[in-house]
């Protein structure tokens, strides 16, 4: 039985209103609990946010939901579906590959579908190969899912599971390059079932095998885009939170916890004092820890993943060669992973992202006009340039990219931009986020699971940490169980059926 928060916790106070603290939110209100979420901005989302910019719709965080049963858990907890407030539309492609020899393949998510297109682009051999892999993923996924990505942990003895095995003879705490090598011998095919492991932080070469779990989400679970943006998922997350009782309060800042001994007692914002019987922390670790003033002791500094510079473009073109999603890798491979994580340079080489979110739904921009997303990792501000080098890097380095964009086939791509809005790790810290980067700590072996930070705090027996820090980590849907783990602190596990508040109770609250 995990730990879980002692005592009084009927009324739970969730501190953003993200992925993380919306399904912790939605978790507490199926136990029961009643729930007050107070978010700084105006919107719901956190890092998937909103920018309303001349006509365009700019989902400001991820661009890609996968594992979409995940994503409908916290709706289910509170008597409501995913799919009854959001549309859901299956990418087909889920992403479209572009080589620096001029190749390309689209990745399907369907077994057939993707077997043929590999085929078609390097032989029945590497066909046979991709299914013999596609059948690994799964079976990691299955061994890792229930005991080691969707679990809370007290110690590293909650490894010891018949699952560790599994894991390890599927081959997990190997290398993810050299397994992945197993598999398939072409270089380009490879690296598309290996670049994810940037996403935890890590380089394909250092990171674990276990890692391609992130690769299953991405190529064999399926791609959706919901109809409106990935700003609608955390929109219906507090729509559905609203209506089952929560009380929502946008633009409220906090600036302190006032606390009694190891309890907190209240939760003081901008715009008052809230009193509560427990808290769910979701702002990065640093912030969390300064609001608690408590931070946990490690034998060596958290490493941060990657960050990113990324181009919103509203331009008055298209180009046809662009799917939904579509990898631009160039020619370097091995090299730019040492320039990002250990060099603290620039790509010199980069392997680019670029997300035409407009190709599914139009409405996203302006009629007859077109919505480019163009992110390009790049160091975090612990080992390359800090916040304030990127005031005079960020328009170089935007026009190189765009350059660079244009050299492979994107003609014309700078002149039809009409608006845009440029992001860097200068935009990141001062969101405050850590080392710049919206990626957070770094999945190497020493802070991945039961040595990642933990969701409680020694020294604050009330308090619970959700977000992409904590357990389990980086990207969608394991922010999204973040927040249940976060909520089982409180309830104590399984959840219970939702008792309403009766009118007595909710005079009093």
């Amino acid at each position: 039985m995990n730990r879980t928060v002692t005592g009084r916790t009927d009324h739970v106070v969730v501190v953003g209103a993200g992925l993380a603290g919306l399904s912790a939110a939605l978790h507490l209100l199926g136990a029961g609990r009643r729930v007050t979420v107070v978010e700084r901005d105006a919107l719901p989302g956190g890092r998937a946010g909103r920018l309303d910019l001349d006509g365009y719709r700019i989902d400001t965080g991820p661009t890609v939901l996968t594992m979409p049963d995940l994503a409908d858990e916290p709706f289910a907890a509170v008597g409501d579906s995913l799919r009854g407030r959001v549309e859901l539309v299956p990418l087909h492609p889920a992403y479209r590959a572009g080589f620096a020899d001029g190749s390309s393949i689209d990745v399907h998510t369907e077994a057939d579908a993707m077997a043929a297109e590999v085929e078609r682009f390097a032989g029945s051999r590497e066909a046979a190969g991709y299914l013999r892999l596609r059948d690994w993923l799964e079976r990691l996924y299955r061994a890792q899912m229930r005991r080691f990505i969707d679990a809370n942990f007290d110690s590293p003895l909650g490894l010891l599971n018949a699952d560790l095995a599994r894991l390890a003879a599927l081959g997990g705490f190997g290398r993810l390059d050299a397994r992945i090598g197993r598999f398939l011998g072409d270089e380009r095919l490879r690296r598309v079932f290996s670049f994810q492991a940037l996403y935890a932080g890590v380089p394909p070469a250092r990171a674990l095998a276990a890692y391609a779990v992130i690769a299953y989400m991405d190529t064999v679970a399926g791609v959706y885009f919901p109809r409106g943006g990935m700003h609608a998922l955390p929109r219906a997350m507090a729509d559905a939170a609203a209506d089952a009782g929560a009380d929502l309060r946008f633009g409220h800042e906090v600036s302190r916890l006032e606390r009694s001994g190891d309890r907190i007692t209240a939760v003081v914002t901008d715009q008052g004092r809230i009193p509560c019987d427990a808290v769910v922390l979701t702002p990065d670790l640093p912030v969390a820890y300064r609001l608690l003033g408590r931070s946990p002791r490690r034998p060596a500094r958290l490493r941060h993943s990657p960050s990113a510079v990324v181009l919103h473009l509203g331009t008055d073109r298209t180009w046809p060669q662009l799917a939904h999603h579509t990898i631009s890798f160039g020619a370097a491979w091995r090299g730019t992973f040492g320039e990002l994580t250990r060099e603290g340079r620039l790509m010199s080489d980069p392997s680019l992202l670029i997300t035409r979110p407009t190709a599914t739904d139009p409405d996203l921009a302006p009629p007859g006009r077109h919505l480019h997303y163009v992110l390009a990792p790049c160091p975090n501000t612990d080992i390359g340039p800090d916040a304030a080098a990127w005031t005079d890097l960020a328009p170089r380095y935007r026009d190189d990219l765009l350059r660079e964009l244009e050299r492979r086939g994107l003609a014309g791509l700078a002149a039809a931009v009409e608006t845009e809005c440029v992001v860097t790790p200068a935009s990141w810290h001062e969101q405050g986020h850590a080392a710049g980067t919206p990626f957070s700590a770094a999945h190497t072996f020493a802070q991945t699971g039961p040595f990642r930070p933990r969701n409680l705090v020694r020294g604050t027996e009330n308090a619970v940490l959700a977000g992409c820090g904590t357990t389990p980590g980086v990207g969608v849907p394991t922010v999204l169980l973040s927040g249940k783990l976060a909520a089982a602190r409180i309830t104590g596990g399984p959840r219970r059926p939702r008792v309403p508040l009766t009118a007595t109770q909710e005079a009093s609250a």
